[in-house]
């Protein structure tokens, strides 16, 4: 049996064989057998009625907890097997902490050791108290804001949302204790980078991956992220392509509005705040990339993330405001309404990559969408090149009313029928008009 997430294999006893134990107890449990090679085939271990002895008391001293010590033979040779229980609580070896990941042995640090420790103690990041940011601080416009989202989605009792501020904060399970939550914080604070770092947007505009053209920061309370990074992607960042039905103008845009917004809403509710990073969006010429630092429940995949599964929010109050307001749902259906919204407009369904805590959600441009947009690009690119030849023939007529049409044709590098067809366009739409005979007239010019 080769080695796994629950089996490691030693061929001789060292007491820094005491991390790989406190790695099992603070993951799944697992199994360290002594007197086995990497393949799994018995070599035997010296002295094992001793060190039957021995593990026991030094694993009981050093790291706190009982383990089960077992002598086994093989091939005429004795071995051990350690068994150790999963613990509900953090295991530390020496003040530090390892867990158990796939056949290999992680020290916890950092973000990683502030997650383990929080839900080993049954806790989640945004319900972590917060000294320093008392109910008087918050935003009351961000409040108010929520008020109107909640009262229209009808999923908060109506009377709560005529109770004053304190009151409502306490329903929504912000508090703990006299504390506010780190959630209420990001929720309700006009500036949440003050205790939070990275917790903004940035938005960018690439000719490639290294090429930035222009980009912009989103900040404030999570709510108005939320609407201003949805509102300035598709006012400034996306380009729609126009296409008439009778009389009527229609816009079409690359990503829907629905899968955008969705797909905003998840980055931001659902990222791993411990990470100091900021939500980052990337728009391209033919995709818009969503990145944000992301962390799946024990044993989930990319896999199980994009099948059917139970609402898990890494947050949890967070999400609970936003269903409240109702801007999301509460089954662990985001990511399905983003892609029923992609096909319901006809357009590539995104493509989510999971590397470490790197999730990336890409939306790819159609091919249709970008055949599109070249053509309104280039009706637009001639109609505005006709508009500025014609405020050029009105600039030369106001300096000179008497300029002929010859003079014109030569002045703008155009054929006398290109002259013509711009005189009449400025004619028919009574900006001007010509007075006198062909030859010694002149010209009049009727707009304001």
């Amino acid at each position: 049996m080769a080695e796994s997430q629950q089996i490691e294999y030693k061929q001789t006893w060292r007491d820094e064989y005491l991390k790989w134990i406190c790695g099992f107890a603070n993951a799944e449990g697992g199994v360290l057998v002594i007197g086995r090679d990497d393949t799994g085939q018995v070599v035997g271990v010296k002295n094992a009625r001793k060190l039957l002895e021995d593990i026991p008391n030094k694993v009981r001293d050093i790291l706190g907890i009982i383990v089960e010590v077992n002598l086994k033979s093989g091939n005429a040779k004795d071995y051990l097997e350690i068994e150790v229980a999963p613990y509900p609580c953090p295991i530390s070896h020496k003040g530090k902490y390892y867990q158990r990941s796939g056949s290999t042995l992680q020290e916890l640090k950092g973000a990683a050791l502030d997650r383990f420790i929080l839900r080993k103690q049954g806790k989640t990041w945004d319900g972590v108290p917060v000294p320093h940011v008392g109910l008087d601080d918050l935003s009351a416009a961000a409040i108010a804001n929520f008020r109107k989202l909640a009262g229209s989605s009808g999923r908060l009792d109506r009377r709560l949302l005529d109770e004053p501020d304190p009151v409502l904060i306490e329903k929504l399970k912000l508090t703990e204790g006299d504390y506010l939550k780190r959630a209420a914080v990001l929720l309700f604070y006009e500036d949440p980078e003050r205790f939070v770092t990275g917790a903004f947007v940035k938005i960018g505009y690439f000719r490639s991956e290294s090429d930035l053209a222009y980009h912009d920061e989103v900040h404030g309370d999570l709510f108005n992220q939320t609407a201003k990074t949805v509102d300035l992607i598709q006012t400034k960042y996306l380009k729609a392509a126009i296409h008439y039905e009778g009389l009527q103008r229609i816009e079409t845009f690359p990503v829907p509005h629905d899968a955008l917004r969705e797909a905003v809403l998840n980055a931001l509710i659902h990222r791993d705040y411990a990470i100091p990073a900021p939500v980052q969006i990337k728009v391209f010429a033919d995709r818009l990339k969503i990145w944000n630092p992301a962390v799946l429940p024990d044993g989930w995949d990319l896999a199980k993330l994009l099948g059917d599964h139970a609402s898990h929010p890494f947050n949890p109050d967070i999400a609970n405001a936003f269903f409240r307001a109702g801007e999301i749902e509460s089954w662990g259906r985001g990511i399905h309404r983003i892609f029923e919204a992609c096909r319901a407009s006809g357009t590539p369904e995104p493509k989510l990559s999971l590397s470490g805590h790197d999730l990336w959600t890409e939306f790819p441009f159609s091919e249709q969408y970008l055949a599109a947009l070249d053509e309104t690009s280039e009706k637009t690119t001639q109609e505005t090149t006709q508009e500025t030849t014609q405020e050029k023939i009105l600039a030369i007529l106001r300096d000179k009313p008497t300029t002929t049409r010859k003079a014109l044709a030569t002045a703008l590098g155009l054929s006398d029928s290109g002259v013509k067809y711009h005189l009449n366009k400025l004619r028919t739409a009574k900006m001007i008009r010509h007075v006198g005979s062909t030859k010694a007239g002149r010209w009049e010019i009727l707009e304001g």
